[in-house]
């Protein structure tokens, strides 16, 4: 795939996968807008990579918005847009209603609402591609927090059936899932970076990178940890022994926080 001159969305790209992303996309010739709420961080990256900054919020209809009216008044048409941004939030069943709302509005809702935007004009147009940032929990789980677990995986079915309903028509929908990568997010992880980097935690520049090989193919799935394809098959075909191992990986995390 040539994304020489192609443009090229990238939201969350102020830091960690996105920006690794956003660096990668240029690098090949691509014309990038970097979005991030961290205005500051989206300008550096912006100038670093000869892109164009449009900072603000991705993930409310508003911001959404905004967003895609600044890009089509600076690069005219999207070819690709990397729904990068997520956000890590809250716990256990003790998370507040606040927190479980914000986590579906910025890890499910913003994919929806560009789509909503984006898809229209690409059926008009004769394609484009959608590239999802899900997460490995979004195809397993995460063990001690529900609205990130529960959020991608709504951020994969959303993607999926994206790819059922307009990929016959042009629209080539992936979906990113990376286990454990050397992020703010990993940093914040607590007890669970352990076992988060247990299969050795990768570079965002390594995400990017299987990523890009990921558009030549226009595979789906985009599993930067090979070994989350074995776990996934597991899953689905022996879920009762899958269930049974997390909760052993449960208990190890409960004895590390003095939980009995």
């Amino acid at each position: 795939m040539d994304v020489k001159g192609k443009g090229v969305v990238v939201t969350g790209a102020g830091h960690g996968i996105g920006r690794a992303i956003a660096i990668r996309m240029a690098t090949e010739g691509a014309r990038v807008v970097v979005n991030d709420l961290d205005a500051e961080a989206a300008t550096a990256v912006a100038q670093e990579i000869g892109g164009h900054p449009v900072p603000g919020d991705a993930a409310t209809e508003a911001g959404v918005s905004a967003l895609l009216d600044a890009v089509r008044d600076h690069l005219g048409g999207i070819d690709i847009y990397f729904a990068n941004a997520g956000i890590d939030l809250g716990k256990g069943l003790d998370t507040p209603a606040d927190d479980w709302a914000r986590a579906l509005e910025v890890n499910v809702m913003a994919h929806v609402r560009a789509a909503q935007q984006l898809v229209p004009t690409w059926l008009e147009e004769g394609g484009g591609r959608f590239v999802v940032t899900a997460s490995a929990a979004g195809l397993l789980t995460m063990l001690g927090n529900a609205p990130y677990s529960v959020s991608k995986h709504g951020a994969v079915a959303f993607a999926e059936w994206l790819s059922a309903t307009y990929g016959h028509r042009g629209i080539t929908v992936q979906v990113i899932c990376p286990q454990g990568v050397k992020t703010q997010m990993l940093d914040n992880a607590g007890p669970l970076q352990e076992l988060l980097s247990h299969n050795i935690a990768l570079e965002p520049e390594q995400v990017a990178e299987t990523v890009w090989h990921a558009l030549q193919d226009d595979r789906f799935l985009i599993l930067p940890h090979p070994q989350v394809k074995g776990y996934y098959e597991y899953r689905a075909t022996n879920t009762d022994g899958w269930l049974a191992g997390m909760r052993k990986l449960q208990r190890r995390l409960d004895e590390a926080e003095g939980i009995s």
